[in-house]
């Protein structure tokens, strides 16, 4: 069963559960955590902003594109939005593949395409600034 999950939102993101297939044998999954430096300054967290509308379309473009280019059979992109303190995770990808180098590589796909074409920006909140309120 081929799948494409894709999701912003502004609660944590937590593990989700794993869906094992006898088909696949290959799930990698990988979140970007807020680190606590940024530009060699302590952060509170980023506040990440997003055209919502436009950013879902591109997330499930590349999605497609990476599950048809390296026959995947799943791929979860969730990215959070809002203030997202150091420490927490502000984005997952998981796909699932027959086999390794496919999921491996599709995951890295995803993640430098989302960087370059997708519509979500990052602001720092520096240690000594105000946090905003979502």
């Amino acid at each position: 069963m081929e799948f494409c999950d894709i999701k912003l939102t502004r609660d944590p993101i937590q593990n989700p559960e794993s869906r094992f297939s006898p088909a696949q044998g290959a799930i990698v999954d990988f979140f970007g955590v807020v680190r606590a430096l940024e530009e060699e300054q302590i952060i509170a967290g980023i506040d990440y902003e997003a055209f919502e509308k436009m950013a879902v379309h591109q997330l499930s473009l590349i999605a497609n594109q990476t599950r048809e280019q390296y026959g995947l059979a799943g791929v979860t992109i969730w990215h959070r939005i809002g203030f997202v303190p150091a420490g927490e995770a502000s984005l997952f990808v998981r796909v699932t593949a027959a086999h390794r180098r496919a999921a491996f590589e599709g995951n890295i796909q995803i993640i430098e395409k989302l960087k370059t074409t997708v519509p979500i920006w990052k602001h720092p909140i520096f240690e000594n600034a105000s946090v905003p309120s979502n």
